[in-house]
């Protein structure tokens, strides 16, 4: 017993003093250095290239674009780690899916760092990386399907078969199904209180980072990004941002709904002002370049491929064609066939482009109409109307009226069938009758002249 109190005396020094010195080690774990991954000590971080790459746009092909040229750029550099900064509101699930295979079937080890929005197919391409950091305030889930106008989509079939994709997601990492299933359905009930989520019907799981560490949807909250890659055991020594390049920014601005019917309309507007009302130059060169831009801004999107520049230039050629060269509307037709084709396949959306499509038509065709009106003596119409006269200016000799021959009687010379010949005042004049047969060597009147036509009745006795 005395030997027992003695041990526990002189281990009191040393409790002491491991309690004085557990604050400190824990002040140099906070302030010191950043957070890393358990167990992995400075020089065991692994070394090379780590790129990031933004997702801080809608998801469309446009983003795919982009995060494709990033994802071949860190593999030529051989980067170690792709770092996706995920800040979007969601997007298209097509896009999303092709992303989420791609991030997926990365070679290259690829991470999440959720810096704002996750949200609805934006947490689907975060499910797909090998880790989630997310940054204090951030959210992921949200996840439910909505329409071009985002209204809720209802249709069974469709629901079911995202929430399967994003269970699968989730099922890489070995995260609660139920959850990823939650951020999908609404009809679902989810009661999760060891993980911190509880869902009834008719509501939508979004987490926040902290919901979202408890529940097993995010690895570890990091203030930076260069924080999350030193957590998840590599350098930052050697980190490449992909940044958009002008085309591509240009491209974001160029693809926006709002301008790409803005350009339709000046298209469509100026081509065939100057198309009607020749001779201006300026509508058909603006037009034209507004097409241009329309197709440029699609084409580095990724919308668009080189098929839908030829039908463009097929179309417009054989509209030109249609003014010219008689083809009974064949050409014409045939022409905005061609043209409409090649700006319905530029588009992402088919039902976005021919909605766009109608508005700009029915625009250009009220500013057409005026415009045709205003300077209707230049229209191409003109070439078509004769307003040529026959003057004496021009060397053309007018018929010779002879009023004075009114009411003059002589006899016919021929039968006249109504036409004929008659001798008046000694001289043959042709002469035609009001449609009555007249005989030879009959009497007749002159009732009426008119330029060079004297109408003749016989006399009756």
């Amino acid at each position: 017993m005395r030997r027992l109190r003695k041990i526990l005396l002189a281990s009191i020094p040393v409790v002491l003093l491991l309690l004085l010195l557990t604050p400190f080690a824990t002040n140099v774990s906070a302030d010191g250095t950043a957070p890393k991954t358990p167990g992995v000590t400075n020089s065991e971080l692994k070394k090379g290239p780590v790129f990031i790459i933004p997702v801080d746009q809608k998801i469309e092909r446009g983003l795919q674009s982009f995060l494709e040229r990033g994802f071949e750029e860190a593999a030529n550099y051989g980067a170690v780690l792709i770092l996706l900064e995920v800040d979007t509101p969601g997007g298209l699930v097509k896009s999303a899916e092709e992303i989420g295979t791609m991030v997926r079937e990365s070679e290259i080890p690829t991470a999440a760092y959720i810096k704002g929005d996750a949200a609805s197919a934006g947490s689907y391409i975060a499910l797909n990386a090998g880790a989630i950091i997310m940054k204090p305030g951030s959210m992921i889930g949200s996840a439910s399907l909505v329409d071009m106008n985002g209204q809720k989509v209802d249709d069974a079939k469709m629901i079911s078969y995202w929430r399967s994709k994003m269970i699968g997601a989730a099922a890489l990492n070995e995260r609660d199904p139920d959850i990823a299933a939650g951020m999908v359905d609404s009809n679902l009930v989810v009661d999760k209180p060891e993980l911190g989520v509880t869902k009834t019907q008719g509501e939508i799981i979004a987490l926040s980072s902290e919901e979202a560490l408890k529940a097993g949807y995010a690895d570890q909250i990091t203030d930076t990004p260069e924080e999350a890659i030193h957590w998840l055991g590599y350098t930052t020594d050697d980190i490449f941002r992909v940044e958009h390049t002008g085309a591509e920014k240009m491209s974001q601005f160029l693809t926006n709904p709002i301008i790409m019917t803005i350009l339709l309309f000046i298209g469509i507007t100026g081509v065939v002002i100057e198309l009607i009302v020749p001779g201006f130059g300026a509508p058909g060169i603006i037009g034209t370049l507004a097409f241009v831009l329309y197709f440029f801004g699609n084409y580095v999107a990724g919308f668009a491929g080189a098929e839908t520049w030829l039908l463009f230039i097929i179309g417009l050629v054989m509209l030109v064609l249609e003014l010219f060269v008689p083809s009974f509307g064949i050409l014409g037709l045939l022409g905005s066939v061609s043209l409409v084709a090649g700006v319905v396949r530029a588009a992402y959306s088919y039902k976005h482009a021919l909605l766009s499509l109608g508005i700009s038509f029915v625009a250009a065709t009220i500013v057409v109409v005026i415009v045709a009106v205003i300077f209707k003596e230049r229209g191409i119409w003109n070439r078509f109307i004769l307003k040529e006269s026959l003057t004496k200016d021009q060397g053309f000799v007018p018929v010779e009226e002879k009023l004075s021959l009114l009411g003059a009687t002589g006899t016919s010379i021929t039968p006249l069938r109504p036409s004929g010949t008659a001798m008046i005042g000694g001289e043959r004049v042709d002469v035609v009758t009001e449609g009555s047969f007249i005989s030879a060597n009959a009497p007749v009147s002159i009732i009426k002249v008119e330029g060079g036509r004297i109408v003749v009745k016989e006399i009756k006795e």
